[in-house]
């Protein structure tokens, strides 16, 4: 179509939708990135259009994805609660059962669970799917101890009752860690359910625990070697994170393009973050350098779409600022004022922030891979 004969026929305004900018990915119009970059950009100007002075206050607002409705609300609550059940809350009583009682329990329990796992999924569910596959993976290493003990395999002077798994740190759960990422790995693979990381980070988190009680074992308990190990299983969490983010978002098959690496970003950041809170420095260099680490979480955030970042970045400046207050100014008349400015400051940033968030993320997102840039509402990948 010539120049003249678009202007001729193109209609004045046309009411584009998320699905339709999709739609012309799929016939192969323009590229999936080509798409995503298209609707960032039409996210990014209508939000400056808004905010501009003298907008309308009825701006068009784009149409989203999936909302967290009530369906999905009773399907992770349910959920939760049947695998609170066979985890957090496995009393004493269940043990009366045995180990083959309880082995025998756990298999027919995952079978099951598979099963509905498979009906579900193939009635195109994947939220109750997922939660039913995850229940699965949960029940792996209530029969690994359960196997452990029958073959007599379980070392000796630890824990007594499977219910300790949750509440006791030691080195003897690693077979059951090792065998739950085992089978949540293979179970991802089999079903491509991106809830189905959650066990999987669960996981890794009691691991960085465990793994230090074990190396601890010759000199004794000392939490600043557990802080520090949980500091490098964070780091190693979000590095693993960040790597899955961009394999699921160039992924060619719809299945892995969903967004599996929340769960190892939510974990991983908490690793990291509670390990380096914990780090106590005795000079203010070194407290001043944890608020600028925690400033550069924020803007990382920002940077890749990854709000825990930004909570947890924010988090430690307020503690910073606390600690100023209550240390450093605490006899100086002027900080309270000076504080209150601060705190309306940041108010006012939240507003500014809010109503430009989209051209702050396109911004910072040009300094980091486009892999990991953030994903424009609408665009947003299934958890």
């Amino acid at each position: 179509m010539s120049q003249s004969e678009f202007n001729d026929t193109a209609p004045g305004v046309i009411n584009l939708r998320l699905q339709d900018v999709k739609d012309a990915a799929l016939v192969g119009i323009v590229s999936e990135q080509q798409a995503l970059d298209l609707w960032r950009w039409l996210d990014q100007r209508d939000h400056q259009r808004s905010s501009a002075p003298g907008a309308a206050a009825s701006a068009p607002v784009h149409a989203t994805g999936p909302q967290f409705g009530f369906v999905n609300v009773l399907y992770y609550f349910g959920g939760m609660v049947a695998i609170s059940a066979m985890t957090l809350f496995m009393t004493l009583g269940w043990e009366s059962f045995g180990p083959g009682g309880l082995l025998a329990i756990s298999l027919v329990y995952g079978l099951a669970c598979l099963k509905v796992a498979d009906h579900f999924k193939a009635r195109s569910l994947p939220v109750p799917a997922g939660i039913l596959a995850t229940l699965a993976v949960c029940l792996v290493p209530l029969a690994v101890w359960c196997g452990q003990n029958l073959m007599g395999l379980w070392p000796p002077g630890g824990p007594s009752s499977y219910s300790a798994y949750h509440t006791q740190i030691d080195w003897r759960w690693m077979t059951l860690e090792f065998a739950t990422l085992a089978a949540g790995v293979v179970m991802l693979w089999r079903y491509r359910l991106p809830f189905m990381v959650m066990p999987i980070a669960v996981t890794v988190w009691y691991m960085s625990m465990d793994v230090a009680n074990g190396l601890m074992q010759n000199t004794g308990f000392d939490w600043q070697f557990t802080r520090d190990v949980s500091l490098v299983f964070g780091l190693g969490t979000c590095a693993l994170a960040l790597w899955v983010d961009v394999r699921s978002r160039q992924a060619h098959q719809a299945a892995w393009r969903q967004d599996y690496a929340y769960w190892l970003y939510m974990f991983g950041a908490i690793m990291f973050w509670c390990g380096l809170s914990l780090r106590d420095s005795s000079d203010e260099l070194g407290k001043f350098l944890f608020a600028v680490l925690n400033v550069a979480l924020v803007l990382l955030g920002a940077a890749i779409g990854r709000r825990v970042f930004t909570v947890l970045g924010a988090l430690g400046v307020a503690m910073y600022l606390g600690y100023l207050s209550h240390r450093v100014f605490k006899d100086s008349l002027m900080f309270p004022f000076a504080l209150t400015l601060l705190g309306l400051a940041v108010v006012w940033l939240g507003v500014w922030w809010q109503r430009h968030e989209a051209a702050i993320n396109a911004r910072l997102g040009r300094y980091v891979p486009t892999g990991l840039r953030p994903i424009p509402e609408g665009f947003a990948q299934t958890r």
